[in-house]
């Protein structure tokens, strides 16, 4: 398979503190990865670099072999990564269908924008049937329940048309119902993009994950499945048996 990030040697360091220590990653084009660990792992610093909210000490993140260090968060975004928050970033006072439009015309020239015919573009239709919110549409994003408003960012960055995902936590706070239906969802994204989830529900981790890495002190602990990563004496030690016999068993 072709790797589409490729991370070597980083280190991010924070008032003396290495957040990130000489990590090391690669993501193959098509993957569905989850990245775990406990807090302080580096999780969300490693996404903040390959975002370009970051800027290492050291060290290299390419994407499409391309070297991400340096670039601006609009430049790592025209080149087709997108990330999600750990909060849901919607337009509230907007439907959601002008949510997904506007995101879109992220990539617009200005001309285009100018032409921008009324009414729904098919690829911001694709992205309310993808994400289940087609009925939805036309309801102000801020009225909408915590579960939609993620279905929503989830759509804004697929109509940007990416070929790799950064998602930040996207179960947190959800009911059993909507983590279902955002594990569904994930797996209907990344039939056809890369997709690196930021998580900590174990349960929700079991059952959709394929691959998974963890992290520990700003470095790679153990890459695998998740019965693998589950069976790892050292993964349960620093980590899953914190967690609980649920997180583990």
């Amino acid at each position: 398979m072709t790797v589409l990030l490729e991370v070597r040697g980083l280190r991010v360091v924070f008032d003396g503190f290495a957040a990130v220590d000489g990590l090391d990653l690669t993501v193959e084009e098509g993957e569905l990865r989850f990245l775990i660990g406990p807090n302080g792992a580096g999780k969300t610093t490693l996404v903040d670099v390959v975002t370009g909210l970051t800027r290492p000490v050291a060290g290299s993140v390419r994407f499409a072999g391309r070297e991400l260090v340096g670039k601006r968060e609009h430049e790592v975004v025209r080149l087709g990564v997108g990330r999600t928050f750990q909060t849901a970033t919607v337009f509230e006072e907007l439907t959601v269908v002008e949510n997904l439009d506007l995101a879109a015309c992220f990539r617009m020239p200005l001309r285009s924008l100018l032409r921008r015919r009324r009414g729904v573009s098919d690829e911001v239709a694709a992205a309310l049937a993808e994400t289940g919110l087609t009925a939805l549409a036309d309801r102000p994003a801020g009225v909408l329940p915590h579960g939609q408003r993620r279905w929503l960012e989830i759509g804004m960055l697929l109509v940007q048309r990416p070929r790799l995902l950064l998602l930040d936590e996207p179960v947190a706070g959800m009911s059993r119902a909507e983590r279902e239906r955002t594990g569904e969802l994930l797996h209907r994204v990344a039939a056809a993009r890369t997709v690196v989830v930021v998580e900590h529900d174990m349960e929700f981790l079991r059952r959709y994950a394929r691959k998974v890495t963890v992290l520990h002190q700003g470095r790679v602990l153990r890459e695998g499945s998740v019965a693998e990563v589950q069976a790892d004496p050292e993964v349960r030690e620093v980590y899953l048996g914190r967690a609980g016999g649920r997180a583990v068993g």
